[in-house]
């Protein structure tokens, strides 16, 4: 383990980085998902870097703030509830052997934190426009909408996998020091 100076500039940095992509995904609407995914695979590297225990206090630390500085409040509500945690909970399913059990456990929460998202941003913070835009769709629209998010889920974990593998095997050997 590193010493702490290490592990406090590398969580400043990274929650700089992963502040500076939720205020852009105020800026520019259309990657409002996109941009809570990127923060999300930034965690990955505190969690890979110093410790899972440092990447939760990094993702609340983010989580926190970008509710606070960014324009985009259902952004920041994706990173909170789908997309910041996950990297760091895939450290700890990752672990189980059994790979049906595995999946099954990785759609569980995510289906979970996407129901707990859906009712916060309707209930909550009174986006009732969610619940026509459903409407529209049809009798089906909302399970039409949760199969879409899975598949998204799939291509995230698919690629948080392909990211962890090339940060392993190209970027951190780079940043090694030589003996």
């Amino acid at each position: 383990m590193r010493d702490i100076s290490y592990r406090v500039a590398l969580g400043g940095i990274v929650s700089a980085l992963c502040l500076t992509a939720m205020f852009f995904a105020g800026i520019m609407p259309m990657l409002y998902l996109l941009l809570p995914m990127v923060a999300g695979v930034l965690m990955m590297i505190i969690a890979v870097e110093v410790s899972t225990g440092w990447a939760w206090l990094t993702y609340m630390s983010v989580g926190l703030l970008s509710l606070f500085i960014t324009f985009d409040k259902e952004s920041a509500l994706i990173f909170i509830m789908l997309f910041g945690h996950y990297p760091i909970m895939k450290f700890y399913i990752d672990r189980i052997n059994i790979k049906f059990l595995r999946r099954t456990i990785k759609f569980i929460v995510f289906n979970v934190c996407v129901i707990v998202y859906f009712f916060v941003t309707v209930y909550i913070f009174g986006l009732e426009q969610m619940l026509e835009e459903f409407d529209e769709i049809g009798k089906y629209g909302s399970l039409i909408m949760l199969a879409l998010c899975n598949i998204i889920f799939v291509l995230y974990d698919v690629n948080l996998k392909a990211c962890h593998y090339m940060y392993r095997t190209k970027i951190m050997p780079r940043f090694r020091r030589k003996k």
